[in-house]
């Protein structure tokens, strides 16, 4: 074949192509733009593949539905970052930008692997997963995860799952087997793929299901398993029908934000959608679906199944729920992160450089920071500029990165001007510095950030303790730096003191004349 021949055919085999995908894009379902009240905010639209407005469907109202966990064993970190990603997406909508928002989590009670662990462990299956439920709870108000408007078990909701079935079975949409099963069928529903080109698992493919992609709405009681009484005999209710059945029975046929993880959008949530746009007969059931991206270890996906994961416990014993949280705030949250040390390290800096800020902004303004030069106008205009890029960030699909590196400028300027060490200091700068350290603090504890350095009625005394003791080793220290020669040994045992109060939380700094503490 020569040249000219070999291009054409190209060109010919190029055009199909196209041809192909433009016919493909255009037969996907396209998403309806909601009907409602605008609010400031842009999100990413997984349908659209670009950013759109949210639009509610009630003023100032959002109503959202998560994906909770299936508890059958202890939470990992890889869960805790999808929720704590959730959770500053949640705080920013509520805190922020003043919306009310309504979320709901299902929690999943009720599933092959809660049977087959309660089976290995010889415990009822309730006893098991109650034991799992509350351990997540704790979990997540360790890790500072703001508490869902409701939680919904779906042992709790079974009935109204049954129901939610019958009709799909009634208008056609699902079919009962000889077994007793029922399965949705995806062959009268014209607008499954919304959220991905779905894939034909053959290899999970049933023998009594018409087509690989049909899923189970119920399952038919094995031996000994946990069952209900339906029109079909005895079961238990499918994975997919569980969410719809619960978020429909609280929000009606509609939904502004459905989230979980990535790898929940198909077929969880395309499975979802279907069965719920056949339930209540209509083309969009819900208006923005959120995914957060996973944890990796070494580009591999953090799972049980593969055994790679560290709990939430064994990670809470080496850093701290506010280490976990700005490693997210550090990252998109549709972004996946690689979980490392050198990462986690990267947060604990961060977390470090504000609460050293904080501190010494406190410091500066009690009277015991010498040696600072503050230009407020200067300061004030960053601040001013900080503010814009933080709320664009915030605004454009809750760019949290973005908005910590607006913020983290703002301290490198403040950590200029009082670290300028200039011998004729001008602490005319102290409205300014507290306009700053304001700002910084309200704007970290909107995003669920604790300071460390919080002074309650119950450190205020140990606080006015070790002010005193700071004082006097001050005095002590100038004392010794005067004598000529230095006294060595007064020294030393002053650089001591400094150490102990380390080792006991309290970190000093000396400047000039002057010592100033802060908790570490």
């Amino acid at each position: 074949m020569n040249v000219t021949c070999a291009t054409k055919r190209l060109g010919r085999l190029c055009k199909r192509f196209v041809n192909t995908e433009v016919k493909r894009c255009h037969n996907r379902p396209r998403w309806i733009k909601p009907v409602g009240y605008e609010t400031k905010v842009s999100v990413y639209n997984p349908m659209t593949k670009c950013k759109v407005p949210l639009i509610l469907q009630t003023e100032n109202v959002l109503k959202w539905y998560m994906c909770g966990p299936t508890v059958y064993d202890s939470a990992h970190i890889g869960h805790a970052t999808t929720y704590i990603k959730s959770d500053i997406v949640h705080r920013i909508l509520s805190d922020y930008f003043n919306i009310d928002v309504l979320m709901v989590m299902g929690i999943t009670d009720i599933d092959d692997k809660i049977i087959k662990r309660a089976a290995e462990s010889g415990k009822d299956f309730r006893d098991l997963s109650r034991h799992f439920e509350a351990e997540f709870f704790t979990d997540m108000s360790n890790l500072n995860v703001r508490e869902p408007f409701l939680y919904c078990r779906v042992t709790d909701y079974v009935p109204q799952i049954i129901q939610f079935i019958e009709k799909l079975v009634a208008n056609g949409y699902g079919y009962v087997t000889k077994t007793g099963s029922v399965y949705f069928d995806i062959s009268k529903y014209d607008k499954y793929g919304k959220l991905t080109v779905p894939i034909e698992d053959t290899a999970s493919s049933h023998a009594e299901k018409r087509s690989p992609l049909d899923f189970a709405l119920w399952k038919t009681a094995k031996d000994n398993e946990p069952s209900w009484k339906c029109p079909w005999g005895c079961g238990r209710p499918g994975w997919h029908i569980e969410c719809s059945a619960i978020a429909s029975t609280i929000f009606g046929n509609s939904v502004d934000i459905h989230s979980g993880g990535m790898d929940l959008a198909f077929p969880h949530h395309e499975n979802e959608e279907a069965q719920s746009c056949c339930y209540h007969n209509i083309d969009q059931w819900v208006n923005y679906w959120f995914h957060c991206g996973f944890l990796t270890l070494r580009d591999i996906k953090m799972s049980k199944s593969l055994k790679n994961t560290i709990s939430i416990q064994d990670y809470l014993e080496k850093y701290s729920a506010n280490h976990l949280r700005m490693l997210c705030l550090l990252s998109h949250y549709r972004n996946g992160i690689e979980f490392s040390e050198k990462v986690m390290q990267n947060a604990v800096a961060v977390i470090n450089k504000f609460d050293n800020f904080l501190s010494d902004c406190d410091n500066f303004i009690a009277g015991r920071f010498k040696g600072a030069k503050i230009d407020e106008n200067i300061l004030l205009a960053t601040l001013h500029d900080t503010r814009n890029e933080v709320s664009l960030a915030l605004a454009d699909d809750f760019d949290t990165s973005k908005a910590m590196h607006a913020i983290i400028n703002l301290i490198g300027v403040g950590n200029k001007m009082l670290y300028q060490n200039d011998t004729a200091p001008d602490n005319n700068g102290v409205g300014a510095i507290a306009v700053v350290s304001n700002y910084i603090s309200n704007f970290l504890s909107k995003l669920g950030i604790s300071r460390s350095t919080v002074s309650t009625a119950e450190n205020r005394q140990v606080e006015d303790i070790i002010n005193n003791f700071i004082n006097f080793r001050s005095v002590v220290r100038m004392r010794a730096l005067e004598q000529s020669p230095k006294d060595t040994v007064l020294l030393k045992e002053c650089d001591n003191a400094r150490k102990s109060l380390s080792i006991c939380g309290v970190i000093v700094k000396d400047q000039h004349d002057t010592s100033s503490w802060s908790w570490k």
